[in-house]
């Protein structure tokens, strides 16, 4: 058992906690409480850390789990000063970082269980039917707050994202308190960074893609759109929304309609009603076919 505040194990969860660099570094980031360790994938899990006041419980709960990881107990005042939490629920674990790439993305690798609706496409000649979801996509400009970061995982899940796209200045998702918000998203749904986010862009047009950005030039009301075909949003800085050199890299632009004197919309917020309109569609499309 962890007794000391000086164990080496000790120093380097604080690290990973505090600084990205570390967590860079090692490959490595924290995942705190019991949801989040109960989804992560046994595979990735690099060590479990139990504080000694939920031992019993926990190995009485997940014991199946625990006998097949590398798994070490700590005395309760030593977990609590490597928990991030206020009031840890008495476990974290150690995972390795995930690694996608574009390519495989738009290929389709990252898809496990494929829930989306058949596509009918008419043609002069026949009705082809395709078993195959199309792809959709939220391109983050700049985002910096973890909750929200976290927000757009949890919601992107739920509408089916085939990944979520991130510019380097997008702050970084294996801060702990974005993979909390995330409530186990981040084991899920396939994300990466890019230094250019127009160049990602155009990558996802050449696929087929259409890209939409949130913006109040020129633009057309959100639900005035044809999201059933390949889709991307584009959502950008909390204060200062997308540069106009990124947005002008879109398709279209669009918005959402407000009352009052609301100027805009928390940016999860956003990435949420436009994620789930392109749902909404497809979900009505599979429900008309025959």
């Amino acid at each position: 058992m962890i007794t000391s505040f000086n164990n080496k194990a000790v120093r380097d969860v604080i690290q990973l906690n505090q600084k990205a660099r570390a967590r860079d570094k090692q490959g490595l980031f924290v995942a705190e409480g019991v949801k989040m360790f109960t989804e992560a994938p046994a595979g990735r899990i690099e060590k479990v850390y139990i504080a000694q006041r939920m031992e019993e419980e926990l190995r009485g709960q997940y014991g199946d789990k625990l006998r097949k990881l590398s798994c070490e107990t700590v005395a309760d005042e030593v977990f609590d000063k490597m928990a991030d939490t206020k009031t840890p629920q008495g476990v974290l674990c150690l995972i390795r970082q995930f690694h996608y790439n574009i390519e495989d993305m738009l290929a389709g690798k990252y898809r496990g269980n494929d829930t989306g609706m058949s596509i009918v496409i008419n043609s002069a000649s026949h009705t082809e039917k395709k078993n195959k979801k199309q792809m959709l996509f939220i391109v983050l400009e700049d985002m910096q707050d973890p909750g929200n970061l976290g927000t757009v995982f949890r919601t992107g899940e739920g509408a089916g994202v085939d990944g979520i796209i991130m510019s380097g200045r997008t702050v970084d998702v294996y801060n702990p308190k974005t993979i909390r918000s995330t409530m186990g998203s981040v084991y899920r749904v396939p994300f990466l960074y890019t230094d250019d986010i127009c160049r990602t862009i155009h990558t996802l047009q050449q696929h087929g893609i259409s890209v939409y950005a949130a913006h109040l030039k020129k633009s057309k009301c959100y639900d005035m759109f044809d999201y059933r075909k390949g889709t991307a949003f584009l959502i950008g800085n909390e204060s200062s929304g997308l540069k106009e050199e990124t947005a002008e890299c879109a398709d279209a632009y669009l918005r959402i309609p407000m009352e009052g004197r609301v100027e805009s919309l928390n940016a999860a917020v956003a990435s949420s009603i436009l994620l789930y309109e392109a749902y909404r569609q497809r979900r009505d499309m599979g429900r008309e076919q025959p």
